[in-house]
């Protein structure tokens, strides 16, 4: 019976990893995000890896040509033989993709209002701007007669009424 099985890639070699895997005959599934931010006033999008350094791959028959392919560093173990992922995982991560890409649901959109919880600036109220890489978020605080943009933790503010 097959499963799903993940691969730590080495280093800068994911997409070889990818390539070499599907050559063995592999599934593989590499999820991506869909990142958008601003530079000087222009909309960059990019879609870095969802867990970057692994790969999920569905083995089928039998997995050591998979952990010897070019790019893979090891598969993720389970004493004598590759841990298995759940389907319902995998169907998950698919069911966020939109166009390819995963797009996390964000529970505040840009102009909300929020408090912030602690730090310098607790409870001074601003405006949320958007999310950033590794669980960061902006918020755009009215300070010294000016907005200034923050960045801070996602859990260091909250939806203010």
């Amino acid at each position: 019976m097959a499963y799903w099985a993940v691969a730590q890639l080495q280093p800068q070699r994911e997409r070889l990893a990818v390539h070499c895997l599907r050559l063995e005959g592999y599934e593989t599934y590499f999820p991506r995000l869909r990142q958008v931010r601003r530079h000087n006033g222009r909309k960059i999008e990019s879609s870095p890896p969802l867990f970057p350094g692994y790969a999920f791959v569905l083995i089928e028959l039998q997995w050591s040509r998979c952990a010897w392919a070019p790019g893979v560093a090891s598969l993720i173990m389970n004493g004598t033989g590759p841990a298995r992922v759940p389907n319902s995982v995998i169907s998950e991560i698919q069911s966020r993709e939109r166009n390819g890409l995963i797009e996390l649901p964000s529970r505040l959109q840009p102009g909300d209002r929020v408090r912030l919880l602690y730090g310098p600036f607790a409870g001074h109220i601003g405006l949320y701007a958007g999310m950033k890489p590794r669980e960061r978020i902006e918020v755009l605080l009215a300070i010294l007669g000016g907005a200034q943009r923050v960045t801070l933790a996602a859990d260091a503010v909250e939806a203010a009424p």
